[in-house]
């Protein structure tokens, strides 16, 4: 289980994201990268860590799902993904 605090920091992260999104596409777009660097650091996408939704487990997150490996591992064995079946893991 991530602390409570890490997750807090990714939630103001993706926030920070979505504030300065057009004014990044735009400052991107005229090529000025003096304007880019005075925006905060954390607005940019690349800063956001993807965290399984269940847990905030930032490792072993798959995409498709957006849940860890393990609780990947958890539902498919308790039936709750449909169309996955347990083989040799």
């Amino acid at each position: 289980m991530a602390k409570e605090s890490m997750k807090a920091r990714e939630v103001k992260r993706a926030k920070l994201v979505a504030k300065y999104a057009a004014k990044r596409e735009q400052l991107k777009a005229e090529g000025d990268y003096i304007g880019l660097s005075r925006l905060p650091k954390n607005s940019s996408k690349v800063r956001l860590h993807n965290r399984c939704k269940l847990t905030g487990r930032p490792k072993g997150y798959m995409r498709q799902f957006g849940i860890s490996r393990i609780c990947f591992r958890e539902m498919a064995s308790a039936g709750l993904i449909p169309g996955v079946k347990k083989a040799s893991w």
